[in-house]
């Protein structure tokens, strides 16, 4: 039968938005008005402006339903809430402004108390959202909402998802049984109990699952037919791992194609007016981010002018959305010498080939690059070097947010990336938050690859404010 504790939590959490968002506005009148002797605009009652912020809250909490925050896939992942939330209170709030325009009706006794409302409103929900994820969690510990897992099908899939659920505090589900086991023998360790058959499982298993998780489609149409019914007839979730996981993802669609069902899966779920939306937003953002960045990279040029000879931009060919090549603009940090060279040719250069080995096991990076200078290194560590990129943003080139542009050479390795160039590459992109220079070329290509195929706007939200955390808080770039 189906477990309630997912829908038990949501209601929870439309709860203690609403409170949170209670508190936040009367915090911020008692701020302003109670706590101030700054003269005020608007005359406006303790009780009056009260009972009117909760009449209009119930439509906040809609926004935020809008914008999926009580949807699992969303409060689960914390940057994606957080975007959100942002999102969500800044269209609140100018509800609320629009309410008392449009009604003529005063509501903010000053317009400090709007700004308090404002910054109070995100604080308390995603603090109260903090407080709500932390309990539940501890009611995972302690057995309480968790969701018993039945997986059937023998294929290394199996593994994985059995690995990737056992820390049952954490992820709220806990593997009950598994059905298969004899072609990709399962980790001894894990001690789940394991089941020849889907039939034998069912009748040996109590209470009932609450979800069944088929990993392998068997060839008797009637086995697979078997599962899903009794899912159905149970009430149980039922969800399928597809053998081929890659085919199954990106933007797909279930449409009738000669009055037969079939799916249609694209590369990448960025197509229709999800481009026309990313072009605008680059387009606009990109400028304005230009502009802001014009004074400081005039001061970074003028430094690499008189700090020695050679070019102030460095300009190498690229790959993006279809193969399309073009010429990437960065701040030159490589000492004219090897300017232009790669890595394996520059250290050959110096009389150092050795280094060439270690850059590359060391994830393309040497933590006293010979080859650049210490304002060089003071560049790339703030990722400062890569400001000229925006230029390449607003020509459009290169995307704000998009896998990492690579030279041909580069790519050429990569059996992938036809996928990859199916969107267009970005300043910055789900590898580069997810790791940076820390994990390997593989994994950052499959990171570009997951980008591609799950594209939203909202990730691409999520991706820029942790790349500005990232710059401004954290380590940069290598």
């Amino acid at each position: 039968m189906k477990n309630n504790s997912s829908i038990v939590y949501n209601v929870s959490l439309v709860l203690s938005d609403f409170l949170a968002l209670v508190v936040a506005f009367v915090t911020a009148y008692i701020l302003r008005v109670s706590l101030s002797n700054v003269p005020i605009s608007a005359h406006v009652q303790a009780t009056t402006y009260i009972s009117l912020v909760a009449t209009i809250l119930p439509f906040w909490i809609i926004i935020f339903a809008l914008l999926g925050l009580y949807n699992n896939k969303v409060h689960e992942n914390r940057f994606s809430e957080l975007g959100r939330l942002i999102i969500g209170s800044l269209i609140g709030i100018l509800l609320v402004i629009s309410y008392s325009y449009l009604a003529n009706v005063a509501i903010f006794p000053a317009r400090l108390v709007t700004v308090y409302g404002f910054l109070l409103a995100f604080i308390f929900v995603l603090i109260s959202r903090t407080i709500a994820r932390g309990i539940r969690r501890d009611l995972f510990s302690y057995g309480i909402g968790i969701s018993d897992v039945l997986i059937v099908g023998d294929t290394r899939l199996t593994h994985e998802l059995v690995q990737s659920l056992s820390n049952t505090a954490k992820t709220g589900y806990r593997v009950i049984g598994i059905v298969g086991g004899e072609k990709h023998p399962l980790d001894a360790s894990l001690k789940h109990r394991i089941f020849t058959s889907f039939q034998d499982a069912v009748a040996r298993l109590t209470p009932r699952p609450n979800t069944i998780i088929q990993t392998e489609l068997y060839a008797a149409a009637g086995k697979n037919d078997e599962i899903l019914e009794y899912a159905q007839q149970h009430h149980i979730d039922y969800r399928f791992v597809p053998g081929n996981s890659e085919l199954f993802v990106g933007n797909i669609e279930v449409e009738l194609f000669q009055s037969i069902p079939v799916i249609a899966v694209s590369q990448t779920a960025l197509i229709g007016w999800g481009r026309v939306v990313k072009r605008l937003f680059d387009a606009i953002v990109g400028s304005l981010a230009l502009v802001v960045a014009a004074p400081f990279m005039l001061l970074i040029a003028l430094i690499i002018k008189l700090s020695g000879s050679g070019p102030i931009f460095f300009r190498q060919t690229r790959l993006t959305r279809n193969n399309h090549k073009f010429k990437v603009f960065k701040f030159r940090t490589v000492k004219q010498a090897y300017n232009g060279l790669s890595p394996e040719a520059a250290f050959a250069k110096m009389g150092k080939p050795e280094l060439a080995a270690e850059y590359r096991a060391n994830g393309d990076y040497l933590p006293r690059d010979p080859r650049f200078t210490p304002f060089a290194r003071f560049l790339r560590t703030t990722s400062l070097d890569e400001l000229p990129q925006l230029i390449n943003v607003v020509i459009g080139d290169i995307s704000l947010v998009g896998p990492r542009a690579l030279v041909p050479e580069e790519l050429a390795i990569y059996k992938k990336r036809h996928a990859i160039l199916s969107v267009k590459s970005g300043m910055t992109g789900l590898a580069q938050v997810s790791g940076r220079r820390d994990i390997s070329f593989d994994e950052r290509r499959k990171l570009d690859l997951y980008y591609v195929q799950n594209w939203s706007f909202w990730n691409d939200i999520v991706i820029l404010l942790r790349t500005v955390w990232i710059v401004l808080f954290h380590k940069g770039s290598k």
